[in-house]
């Protein structure tokens, strides 16, 4: 029997793994907080079922749907939107104990982080060597997951901001017109942004699940693109390519959920173990992915393109 991989949250992120794994003949079990998203799950051909959790029980029930045989965990579930401190330590720390409890023996279990963790703001390169040491308690209480992980001998994955089909702030925000460029004396061109698409996130935790013990068993990989940009080369690039004005400089939002944090992001030790990514930066996938661009423009109600301004220029 092939070892079973359970997707401890399958929404943006969980779902497009566990296609990969299921298009490579594995099996998956997905985990959603609601009967309605396992439901829609399974009618999509992505085998899952509800589980709260921050609720022992319920992740007991998941261990007896789970059966006999190989098991690995990708821990892949999000804070939610507004979800605060109180959410963070329910979903990600809670959370990942009480699998580990109900799963003991786990062959592989992946704990998805978060590269806002590194409180840099000085535009420095960043490796998982560098101090991770958040200020915000959200940050902190990832901290504290990803330890109890790697002491256990997991695997710690910090993913950059994810984006992909039907989400990208930055796209959004551009074409809207809300985008400013967060500049401050000591970082006019405001901060780094580091990205991940979400196929090459899900094909960064599908490398991981099927590494060997010596690669992954206690380690920390950054999932993030291979381009960092500032903002302002960013959004010079999308006016050149949209044929709209370049946002204006704007005060720094210190209250963003990431925290405010300027740093460049290295995925070395991922590349090193064989990770490759389909959209090495964001304008490639921009370029690339068909349903990228469109899926934006359609939660915008946008018309069809304009070829003075709703197209970009991929020359």
């Amino acid at each position: 029997m092939s070892e079973l991989t359970i997707i401890a949250g399958c929404g943006y992120l969980g779902a497009a793994l566990a296609r990969l794994v299921l298009a490579r003949g594995g099996r998956v079990l997905g985990l959603t907080h609601s009967a309605a998203s396992a439901e829609a799950l399974n009618a999509a051909g992505i085998p899952a079922m509800a589980c709260d959790l921050a609720d022992a029980d319920s992740c007991h029930a998941v261990a007896r749907a789970a059966g006999a045989g190989p098991v690995n965990v990708a821990h892949t579930a999000a804070g939610g939107r507004g979800g605060g401190a109180e959410r963070y330590e329910a979903i990600h720390l809670h959370g990942t104990r009480n699998l580990r409890a109900a799963l003991p023996g786990l062959r592989r279990f992946i704990f998805t982080s978060s590269t806002s963790v590194y409180p840099q703001t000085d535009g420095e390169t960043v490796d998982e060597t560098s101090p991770a040491e958040p200020g915000r308690e959200t940050g902190r209480i990832l901290r504290l997951a990803e330890n109890e992980t790697l002491a256990a001998g997991g695997t710690v994955a910090r993913l950059a901001g994810i984006y992909g089909p039907d989400r990208s702030v930055l796209l959004r925000n551009f074409l809207t017109g809300e985008a400013a460029v967060d500049a401050r004396p000591d970082a006019p061109d405001g901060r780094w942004i580091n990205q991940i698409h979400r196929e090459d996130a899900a094909a960064a935790l599908a490398l991981l699940l099927a590494a060997p013990d010596e690669t992954a068993r206690g380690e920390i990989f950054n999932v993030s693109d291979l381009h960092p940009m500032t903002q302002r080369a960013a959004y010079q690039e999308m006016a050149r390519r949209f044929h709209r004005p370049m946002p204006p400089d704007g005060a720094p939002d210190f209250s963003r959920k990431r925290g405010w944090t300027s740093k460049r992001v290295s995925s070395a030790k991922l590349a090193a173990a064989g990770w490759q990514p389909a959209y090495p930066s964001w304008f490639d996938a921009l370029e690339n992915d068909p349903a990228f661009l469109p899926s934006i423009l359609r939660q915008l109600h946008a018309v069809p393109h304009d070829p003075e301004r709703g197209s970009p220029d991929n020359q």
